[in-house]
């Protein structure tokens, strides 16, 4: 049976994922635009530093952080970002964004996964349209970027996700 197009790009975004250095959770990503891959990103320290896997622990962890909090202190660039800045603007206007996150310890998608808020307003400003993020091998969620417009949390002080 052939696949269906959301999971052939999530199944992409699942392999870039493997890329990822976090020790905690690696994310993938990639950017499609008329049929077309964009770009790519996965979770990892910015070019010549260290990363968390090559270090062997994660600030955050050591410190006990909840996810979707205190990213100052995450060495790691998410996925999102690296694949927003490795393509221009014009190639992304009105793109869908494929996300698959994966928890480092159990090798399972991660639960409610959906992008920070750092990531949201990033992908708010690249103009992306959709971001589809999976949440199992088959099923996912399709959320409208007009969405993180509408609802935008940091002004309820909402912390994590």
């Amino acid at each position: 049976m052939r696949i269906d197009k959301t999971n052939y790009y999530l199944d992409i975004a699942e392999s870039v994922s493997e890329r990822g250095t976090c020790l905690r959770r690696n994310f993938g990503a990639i950017i499609v635009k008329n049929d077309e891959i964009i770009s790519t990103g996965y979770v990892g320290a910015p070019r010549g530093r260290c990363n968390c896997c090559d270090l062997n622990y994660c600030m955050r962890e050591k410190l006990n952080i909840p996810r979707g909090e205190r990213y100052e202190l995450c060495r790691s660039v998410h996925a999102e970002q690296n694949a927003i800045i490795s393509a221009s603007r014009t190639d992304m206007i009105d793109s869908t964004l494929y996300l698959v996150g994966i928890d480092y310890k159990n090798k399972t998608y991660v639960k409610n996964a959906m992008p920070c808020s750092l990531c949201k307003r990033m992908i708010i400003n690249a103009g992306i349209k959709k971001v589809i993020i999976r949440n199992t091998k088959k099923d996912y969620t399709i959320i409208e970027v007009k969405d993180f417009i509408e609802n935008d949390e940091s002004l309820e002080g909402v912390k994590g996700y």
